[in-house]
């Protein structure tokens, strides 16, 4: 007889994980969410005024061949694919990302702290015990303070000296002093660097669009609107919102793993789970009757005269994210918690005012505007915190042991592996390793 794998969650790692199961040909599973839509952060809106919204600046890019193949078989050729157009908006200039590699568009007496910081920096042997020390250690002081810094408390809403730097990899691009050198020499743009240099869009529904066309493959299994309350693991029993049980011998979890422990009979880690620290975010959708006045794609604003981190064309993506008609639209985040507060009955009005004081807007554009649609992500990035891995540790063993593999963005607390293709192929790694004793999540 069949073990009983249960999935908690229909995102990205749910879906990855039940259409594995679909693909092996696997019957005895079932997969719940508690909303009435599939796709977790990776969902999609349309208001009603016919503007599509994804929750944050999703793009489309991937590690792994088996992700490619996935998405050639779900979206076939209903995709557009772009090159990324990314820039910075700093003391009135535009700067293409990534900062580091063209501070060449800043004043020349910005330039010079930010070589000399540079230098500095590479002339000294440091050991950082946190993320501001490295940034100060690998970046210098000149991109630290005009930055990396004001950007990366902008985006976490969390003090960087509680962060850890280990999660970095492709994450941030290093320097290369000569190679800086070069670029200001000969007025070169240098943008290029990262994964997501090259990435693809669905052609409809937005990003939302990729995980409802998981459906057919699991619809006879999947069951939405069905929140789970209790998780009962000495009894290897879920116990839901509308007082249905289900019982099970293995469980994948995507929900927050805090939110799993406090809603387990593992008591012995509500305490623990108190340390993993995550950041909230607002997103603002911003809809305008015009012709869009760019070709970008997206923007970082590291300075306090706006409330948000980064701003998406998001009608850019896609022509169909916009009603049909002279329209584009703008997507804004605004990061928040208990060190970065945020008026939410103010965001919408803050974030308007904040695209006019970054010239993204002009005060005429405001008649413009025909759609505003708000999105509040309470759980939006895991905060690497230095304590976090052995937190993890910890946890994530027992579970194991019991027969539990908590996987994703917020089910691992990974910001590192948190990206839509990561997400996918832990689900499919989790069934792996249940099924075949494969490789870990």
């Amino acid at each position: 007889m069949q073990d009983k794998i249960l999935i908690i969650g229909a995102g990205p790692t749910g879906l990855g994980a039940a259409y594995r199961l679909y693909e092996l040909k696997y019957r005895n599973w079932q997969i719940f969410e508690k909303n009435g839509y599939v796709g977790g952060l990776s969902a999609s809106f349309e208001d009603d005024k016919g503007f599509i919204w994804d929750i944050g600046g999703h793009v489309l890019f991937s590690h792994y061949k088996y992700f490619d193949r996935l998405l050639d078989n779900i979206l076939n050729r209903d995709y557009l694919e772009h090159m990324r157009q990314a820039y910075i908006w700093i003391m009135n200039s535009w700067v293409p990302y990534p900062f580091q590699n063209n501070i060449r568009y800043l004043p020349k007496s910005k330039v010079i702290q930010c070589l000399s910081g540079l230098i500095q920096a590479k002339s000294k042997r440091s050991n950082p015990h946190n993320f501001e020390e490295w940034i100060y250690s690998v970046f210098g002081y000149g991109i630290a303070r005009y930055f990396m810094l004001p950007h990366n408390y902008k985006i976490w809403a969390y003090p960087l000296k509680g962060m850890s730097y280990d999660w970095i990899a492709e994450r941030v691009s290093l320097v290369d002093i000569k190679k800086i050198l070069k670029n200001i020499v000969f007025c070169r743009d240098d943008t290029n660097w990262g994964p997501n240099n090259n990435f693809r869009f669905p052609l409809k529904g937005g990003t939302g669009e990729i995980f409802r066309r998981f459906i057919p493959f699991i619809k006879n299994n999947l069951f939405l609107g069905r929140e789970i309350i209790r998780v009962n693991t000495s009894h290897k029993e879920i116990i839901f919102k509308d007082g249905h049980k289900s019982n099970y011998d293995f469980i994948i979890n995507t929900m927050p793993l805090d939110e799993f422990i406090k809603r387990s009979d593992l008591t012995v880690f509500l305490e623990t789970v108190k340390e993993l620290r995550h950041n909230s975010v607002l997103v603002v959708g911003i809809g305008i009757r015009r012709s869009c006045p760019t070709n970008k794609c997206w923007i970082y604003f590291p300075e306090d005269n706006c409330p948000f981190y980064r701003v998406t064309y998001f009608s850019n993506y896609s022509p169909n994210n916009t009603p049909g008609g002279n329209y584009y639209s703008l997507m804004c985040e605004s990061a928040y918690s208990e060190y970065r507060p945020i008026d939410k009955n103010k965001i919408i009005e803050e974030t308007i005012q904040g695209l006019i004081n970054t010239g993204l807007l002009s005060e005429g554009d405001k008649e413009r505007i025909v759609s505003v649609y708000l999105i509040d992500a309470p759980y939006a990035y895991p905060v690497p915190t230095l304590n976090r891995d052995k937190v993890l540790e910890s946890i994530q063993s027992y579970l194991e042991q019991n027969g539990i593999y908590s996987c994703g963005r917020f089910g691992a607390w990974r910001y590192e592996i948190g990206n839509m293709d990561h997400c996918v192929m832990q689900g499919v790694r989790a069934i792996d390793r249940i099924l075949r004793g494969g490789c870990r999540c």
